[in-house]
């Protein structure tokens, strides 16, 4: 459900914060000091792992929890995108980059 992904991440003692952006826009490739959780609330966007040749597509519902260090870019969805993310201290994410499904 993903009108509920803010809760679920506060449930997770997440302090979730909101933004979006229009159709088509663009980041470049980058990476953060920090462990970064984002959860898709409407739209789409898709994230570029160019150190690992992946694209991870991400819809409403859907979450990408993001170690520190890991290079990424992303293309907003045609429709548009809003998410809400949460940033922890590097190395809080157990283990590498994972998409969740709708059904976390």
């Amino acid at each position: 459900m993903p009108n509920d992904v803010g809760q679920r991440l506060r449930d997770e003692r997440l302090e979730p914060v909101g933004w979006a952006n229009n159709p088509g826009e663009r980041y470049a490739a980058h990476e953060h000091p920090y462990d970064k959780v984002i959860a898709v609330q409407r739209g789409a966007i898709r994230f570029g792992l160019p150190e690992r040749h992946e694209v991870i597509e991400l819809a409403a519902g859907d979450r990408l929890d993001l170690p520190a260090g890991t290079i990424h870019d992303a293309l907003v969805g045609s429709t548009g995108v809003a998410c809400l993310e949460a940033h922890l201290p590097a190395g809080t994410l157990d283990g590498p980059v994972r998409r969740t499904s709708g059904t976390w």
